[in-house]
């Protein structure tokens, strides 16, 4: 199907607005979000919340929830307390004609850029082809196209109902944002989810996605001096070391399940017998199916024999699978794309986000609606500059035609 006059309109006006995007992104990579940043998370969130309440929504804050304090003690020392408070997430909800599908977009404010590190700016490379920053893909870049996008279907006289959720935390795992996206998802008002990971390395619609899990072995044994009485000691390293051998023989890579082990931790200086060791991993499964039967398999750790052995496990991203509701609306992305003049190849990836959870809830989502670049998470990070207008005309077209659909995916 091609673009309408309606739609054509639409693409004119992104169009010029190539030199706002630009700017609009600078501003936002210059603001440091990376590691719990709380002063620019706030007005990265402020700022996005006035331009939504500009368009008629109606913004509420959901306080964050404690991560359990397991997950990262590693950094911190054991089951230390969080440092930094849980952030909340922002929902903006505009509403649409009575009767009308609304759309849930999600999109993250966090990266995972130190915010006292030497990358900190938007850099335009000779040419204005590329540009590197942090965050500048993942996502900053797929945050200003969706409200570029949404402005701009604003003037031209488009009345669509949508709900913008931003949390701070997805690139830490969302524990804080995850009860808030899946009661957003869940809540019946929504025919589709839409999140604004970048594009994947050749352009693919992220249509499938495989799931993840974290998880903590902790060992006791009986502390002893090597020197003095090594025979009455009761190691915890050797138990963690068969733990970490167990669980490490779990992963079958060549169906997506992969268990992966570190960091490890022990106190103990090495003239004792260690009383105590820890060992934290990352799990990847590429079904819902694969994912309850690697967590069971976990669960079994050390009842072979292994003394003092404890496992701590939760599959904080269930996997995404592609199911008809979600090909259907993957379906609805590529048309318009193709209509722009772009083919979109459907692909599957495992790695995980946000669209993760707002499936499980219930929600049809596809993601990857982003814009185009690489060097995720390195130093390296740039965007294709063409791809801020290119991609927000997708966004807006997208949104528009998923307005007018009569029945729900």
């Amino acid at each position: 199907m091609s673009l309408s006059d309606r739609e054509q309109r639409f693409v004119s006006a992104i169009e010029r607005r190539r030199g706002d995007l630009l700017a609009d992104l600078k501003l936002h990579v210059g603001l440091p979000t990376g590691m719990g940043n709380a002063p620019a998370l706030d007005e990265s969130r402020e700022r996005l919340a006035a331009r939504c309440a500009a368009l008629g929504a109606v913004c509420e804050l959901i306080p964050g929830d404690p991560k359990p304090t397991w997950i990262d003690a590693w950094a911190r020392g054991r089951d230390a307390p969080a440092e930094i408070a849980p952030p909340p997430t922002l929902v903006c909800r505009r509403p649409g004609p009575q009767g009308s599908p609304h759309v849930l977009i999600s999109g993250h404010l966090d990266t995972v850029h130190d915010p006292r590190g030497a990358f900190r700016e938007l850099s335009v490379a000779p040419g204005g082809a590329t540009a590197t920053g942090p965050g500048c893909v993942d996502m900053k870049g797929g945050l200003v196209i969706a409200m570029a996008a949404l402005e701009v279907l604003a003037e031209c006289g488009e009345s669509i109902g949508w709900s913008f959720i931003l949390n701070s935390d997805e690139e830490t795992g969302s524990f804080c944002s995850d009860r808030a996206l899946r009661a957003e998802a869940a809540s019946g008002r929504y025919v589709a989810g839409l999140a604004l990971e970048p594009a994947m390395s050749k352009g693919e619609l992220a249509i499938e996605r495989g799931g993840s899990g974290q998880f903590l072995l902790e060992c006791t044994g009986r502390s002893a001096h090597v020197g003095r009485d090594f025979a009455s000691g009761v190691s915890a390293v050797n138990a963690l070391a068969s733990a970490i051998l167990e669980a490490s023989e779990l992963s079958r890579p060549s169906l997506g399940v992969c268990v992966n082990v570190g960091p490890l931790h022990c106190a103990t200086p090495p003239n004792v017998v260690p009383d105590r060791a820890a060992a934290w991993g990352n799990l990847r499964f590429p079904t819902p199916q694969a994912g309850a039967e690697l967590e069971r398999a976990l669960s079994t750790l050390g009842r072979s024999g292994l003394p003092g052995v404890t496992v701590r496990s939760t599959l904080n991203r269930p996997a995404k699978p592609m199911t008809p509701a979600v090909e259907r609306l993957g379906g609805v992305v590529r048309a318009a794309s193709e209509a722009l003049g772009r083919p979109l190849p459907f692909g599957r990836t495992a790695g995980v986000c946000d669209g993760n959870n707002l499936q499980a809830a219930g929600l049809p989502t596809v993601d990857t609606l982003g814009v185009r670049g690489g060097g995720l998470h390195t130093p390296e990070e740039w965007i294709e500059i063409g791809s801020l207008t290119e991609r927000s005309a997708l966004f807006g077209v997208v949104l528009s035609r998923l307005s007018g659909l009569d029945h729900r995916f």
